[in-house]
């Protein structure tokens, strides 16, 4: 078993355990990182290698479980190398989504502290969140928990210095440069701004997961009373939220 960097010498085939491939690729959270590791994942779809189960996207690298009695480490990184040159070959699939956001009341107790940080007005905090495209860089760390990457910088803003013991589904929250949707109750150190009666994840659902990496999500803020409607619509098993296009 074995590691190391393709030819062009950016990216490292590691291994996780004796059933997983790691490939990382530069450490740094960029589009174009991130770019990388959806297309090998496309490329895998479209070029299976006998013995690959499932590939899953992060920021930098895509982890590739294996059955090692069908392939082993080494033949695994001979198959993937090959498909990194041609990872671009394959387009683009991500769907760019408008999703219902309430900012405010119980759902955005670090909003006042966070706009008080940064100088600006709660108004300004949200039309600036609000306001901007962002790309779906990963789902996971815990199930329908979704990584926007995209934010303003105005808004860059360490995590709490305590967690919270649970906060919400659907919470929408900033931590550093990033900022996420909540797919599931559970303890959380970023800043809450607000909700979406949105749900990112439902098991009870043929496809889980709403959202995708690669996929878009612009925010339309909307009231407390349509939040309660549209919580009820989603309650009912519908989805709220807009498909806009397809990239």
């Amino acid at each position: 078993m074995t590691t190391g960097t393709d030819p062009a010498g950016h990216v490292n085939l590691r291994a996780v355990a004796d059933c997983a491939l790691l490939v990382e690729f530069e450490n740094r959270i960029a589009e174009s990182i991130n770019d990388q590791v959806l297309n090998l994942s496309r490329q895998l779809e479209a070029n299976p290698v006998a013995g690959i189960g499932e590939a899953v996207p992060g920021y930098r690298a895509l982890l590739i479980h294996y059955d090692p009695l069908t392939i082993d480490f080494d033949s695994l990184c001979a198959s993937i190398r090959p498909l990194l040159n041609r990872a671009a070959t394959v387009p683009r699939s991500g769907k760019r989504w408008l999703v219902p956001v309430f900012y405010g009341g119980e759902a955005a107790p670090d909003l006042p502290q966070l706009a008080n940080r940064h100088s600006l007005s709660e108004e300004e905090v949200i039309d600036i969140h609000s306001s901007t495209l962002y790309r779906v860089y990963m789902v996971g760390f815990a199930p329908g928990w979704t990584f926007l990457g995209g934010l303003d910088p105005r808004l860059h803003t360490p995590r709490l210095d305590s967690p919270r013991a649970e906060v919400p589904a659907g919470c929408i929250s900033i931590g550093g440069q990033q900022t996420l949707i909540g797919g599931q109750a559970m303890p959380s150190g970023w800043n809450l701004i607000g909700q979406t009666p949105e749900r990112t994840f439902a098991p009870e659902r043929e496809n889980p997961f709403f959202l995708a990496a690669g996929d878009e999500v612009a925010i339309r803020p909307i009231g407390q009373a349509e939040f309660d409607e549209l919580s009820g619509q989603v309650a009912a098993g519908s989805r709220v939220s807009r498909e806009l296009s397809s990239q």
